[in-house]
């Protein structure tokens, strides 16, 4: 049975892809790349290409299990310039780019809702 995951679906925006800028501006390039590249040896060998890309999709899947299993639950964000950040964590959109968590305690005060960028997030910790 697959396991759901909890995904916030943010306001449709306005190009055809739903994401609310164009796909061939800089920032979707610098966020939003679509592959990552292979390695070289890779390149040569089909049987090195096979083992990277189930390296990849074992490496996704056990983040999405993370994910899925930080739902609702106190998360430590360890962010940029030393700043640590607490919060519920609610969801993450599809691609990832946002986390949407509750209860937000910042070193300036407390947020009830609030989206953190992912490429602000240096590491993360909850118990499980």
């Amino acid at each position: 049975m697959a396991t759901p995951v909890s995904v916030l679906r943010l306001p449709k925006g306005p190009d055809p892809n739903s994401r609310g800028f164009d796909p061939k501006s800089p920032r979707f390039i610098a966020l939003c790349r679509t592959s990552i590249s292979t390695s070289a040896a890779s390149e040569d060998d089909p049987e090195q290409l096979q083992r990277e890309q189930h390296a990849r999709s074992v490496l996704r899947e056990s983040f999405l299990r993370c994910l899925l299993s930080m739902t609702n639950k106190k998360v430590e964000f360890h962010m940029y310039e030393k700043v640590k950040v607490e919060a519920t964590f609610g969801a993450s959109d599809i691609d990832v780019l946002n986390f949407q968590v509750s209860d937000l305690h910042t070193p300036i005060g407390v947020q009830k809702e609030a989206l953190i960028r992912c490429q602000d997030v240096i590491s993360f910790t909850f118990n499980v």
